[in-house]
């Protein structure tokens, strides 16, 4: 009984009730909106694509630290050949996925380095929690201020959204 319902699960995860395996493929970044989105273009495509990075949530453009991390997210992507794993839509309507440049995994780089916090699921801390704890305990780039760093959601319910402000 057990067997039939783990294969069931199974069936379940990968097509019967809806759900597919993530989609891996290849693509170059053409811009850098911010700390965690970019714009690509899909290999074999000419319409570019926006991705907002599984895992991570960066500081707004006009939030302390929002250029430095945008300038990161540049260092390690713009113009590069990268491979996205496409996590479909999230619960906003945004194109969703990891990305790898060179194996190294980006996101979790972003917030090993400090530039972006680990994102907090509503089930669990997320996939980068501990590379978080790390860089707040490094004091690595927004924990390496003496007050406190203001996670986005935070500065979004105080300030609002950063719409055509490009400052720090």
């Amino acid at each position: 009984m057990k067997a039939f319902c783990k294969c069931w699960v199974a069936v379940c995860w990968f097509g019967a009730c809806g759900l597919h395996a993530a989609e891996t493929w290849p693509a170059w970044v053409s811009w850098v909106m911010d700390g965690d989105t970019v714009l690509m273009v899909r290999s074999g495509q000419t319409e570019p694509v926006t991705l907002r990075i599984d895992g991570i949530d960066a500081p707004e453009i006009c939030q302390p630290g929002g250029k430095a991390s945008r300038d990161a997210m540049t260092r390690l992507t713009l113009r590069k050949s990268v491979l996205v794993t496409d996590l479909g839509l999230d619960h906003y309507g945004r194109q969703v996925g990891r990305l790898s440049v060179d194996g190294v995994d980006v996101g979790g780089d972003m917030v090993r380095s400090g530039m972006a916090w680990a994102y907090r699921f509503k089930t669990g801390r997320g996939p980068y929690a501990a590379l978080q704890r790390v860089a707040q305990k490094e004091k690595k780039g927004v924990f390496s201020a003496s007050e406190a760093a203001m996670s986005p959601p935070v500065f979004r319910r105080f300030h609002g959204a950063c719409q055509g402000i490009d400052g720090q």
